[in-house]
């Protein structure tokens, strides 16, 4: 399907609404996910931390130890990682948007702000995925660690 310009002179304002309003959701959809993936982020830093602190406080296997508390370090770092700050993408900027289409029809400033929100939900794809596979690494860290962790002290007892 070719790309569709905000020029184009049939597009349908009634169409273009729907459009408009199902892109509307979708963007906050998205940033809601992504919200989510970095609340869990976050959640597994304390929990590796937690862990790393209970493994300390133990009589254990050093080597094992030592690679629990690795695979702790490497699931607070990704979890940290995933909660890194980006620039998203949800609306065009106000003000040049605004000059733009304050005179125009209203199917055309429909057209451009659909146009402008797929371009912002495109771009953030890259982002939200990035920041799903830093989560998922940090939780398969934090699960190789406790495994560690109780191999540690059930090998030293």
């Amino acid at each position: 399907m070719a790309d569709v310009s905000p020029d184009e002179p049939e597009m349908q304002a009634d169409t273009l609404e729907l459009i408009n309003t199902e892109l509307a959701g979708r963007l906050a959809r998205q940033a809601e996910s992504m919200s989510k993936i970095e609340t869990k982020a976050t959640a597994l830093t304390g929990l590796a931390i937690a862990a790393a602190s209970f493994l300390s406080t133990r009589e254990v296997d050093s080597v094992l130890a030592g690679l629990a508390y690795v695979s702790y370090a490497a699931a607070g770092g990704l979890s940290i990682a995933a909660n890194a700050v980006a620039s998203y993408q949800d609306a065009p900027t106000p003000r040049p948007w605004f000059n733009k289409y304050a005179t125009a029809t209203r199917t055309a400033a429909l057209a451009a702000l659909s146009a402008t929100r797929v371009k912002a939900f495109e771009a953030n794809v890259p982002r939200h995925v990035r920041k799903g596979r830093l989560w998922a690494a940090s939780a398969g860290a934090l699960g190789l660690g406790v495994v560690l962790m109780i191999s540690a002290i059930l090998v030293h007892n």
